[in-house]
C-alpha cells in the first residue's frame, strides 16, 4: 500500500524562502503537498484551521506575534495539529520556546531538500524531530523543568509538563497562599495577568478552584 505524501502549510515571512522550499518538497513523486503558504501570523492561523495539514512548517520570527502565537491560537481550535520548525535560528532560547508551545520538533534552514521530506513524514508520524545540535538543548532544558519540578528522571508528570514556566511560577504562589496583587508584585506582572494565568491553570488540570489547586500542588511536593 502506498503511503500518501504528508500534506504541508509553510509559514514563513519572506516569500522568496517559501518558494524555494515549496519547490523542493513538490519535485518529484512522494515528497509533500504544499496546501498554501502564509506570511504572518494572522495568515497562518486562518491557512492551517481552513486547510487542516498534516504539518505546519513554520519559521520562529514574523510579524505578528511569531511562531509561538501561531502555535498558541492554532492549538486552541486545533490542539492535534502538528508543527514543525524551519527557522535560520540555532539559538536555544528560539528552540525552547516553540517547543515549550507544542512543535514536535524544530531543524535548521541547513537542511537537505531529502532531510527536510523525511523529517516531515515522522513528525507526521507523531516522532519529534531535531537536527543533532539542537536536540541538546532540549534534552538539557527539559531535565532541568524535571529538577526545578522535584521529580527525578524517569518520573515526569505529564500534567505538569503542560504548563508554561510562568504559569508553574503563578501555580507555586497561588498554592502557597499568596494573593493575586502579591504574586503581581513578585512577578512584575499586572494582577490581571496573573488572574489569567491562574485561569488557563486550572483549565489545563481540569480544577476548579485554588483550593483544588494547593491541594494539586501540595501532592506533587511543589510547594513546601
Amino acid at each position: 500500500m502506498t503511503t500518501q505524501p504528508p500534506t504541508v502549510v509553510l509559514v514563513d515571512d519572506h516569500a522568496l524562502f517559501r518558494a524555494g522550499v515549496r519547490a523542493e518538497l513538490e519535485q518529484g513523486d512522494g515528497h509533500a503537498t504544499v496546501l498554501g503558504e502564509a506570511g504572518d501570523v494572522d495568515e497562518a492561523v486562518r491557512l492551517v484551521l481552513d486547510r487542516e495539514p498534516d504539518v505546519v512548517l513554520l519559521d520562529v520570527h514574523m510579524p505578528g506575534g511569531g511562531g509561538v502565537e501561531v502555535l498558541r491560537r492554532v492549538h486552541e481550535r486545533r490542539p492535534g495539529q502538528r508543527f514543525l520548525a524551519l527557522s535560520v535560528s540555532d539559538e536555544p532560547a528560539d528552540v525552547i520556546a516553540l517547543i515549550r508551545a507544542g512543535a514536535r520538533g524544530y531543524v535548521t534552514k541547513t537542511i537537505s531538500g531529502t532531510e527536510l521530506v523525511d523529517a516531515l513524514g515522522r513528525v507526521r508520524a507523531g516522532d519529534a524531530v531535531f537536527s543533532p545540535r539542537l536536540a541538546g538543548f532540549v534534552l538539557d532544558a527539559f531535565a532541568g523543568r524535571l529538577e526545578e519540578a522535584g521529580l527525578a528522571q524517569g518520573e515526569v508528570d505529564p500534567e505538569l509538563d503542560q504548563l508554561t514556566d510562568r504559569e508553574r511560577e503563578v501555580l507555586r504562589l497561588i498554592a502557597r497562599g499568596y494573593l493575586y496583587k502579591e504574586v503581581a508584585l513578585r512577578l512584575s506582572i499586572s494582577p490581571k495577568t496573573v488572574e489569567h494565568h491562574v485561569s488557563a491553570v486550572l483549565r489545563k488540570l481540569q480544577l476548579s478552584n485554588r483550593h483544588e489547586l494547593t491541594r494539586w500542588a501540595a501532592e506533587r511536593r511543589l510547594v513546601d
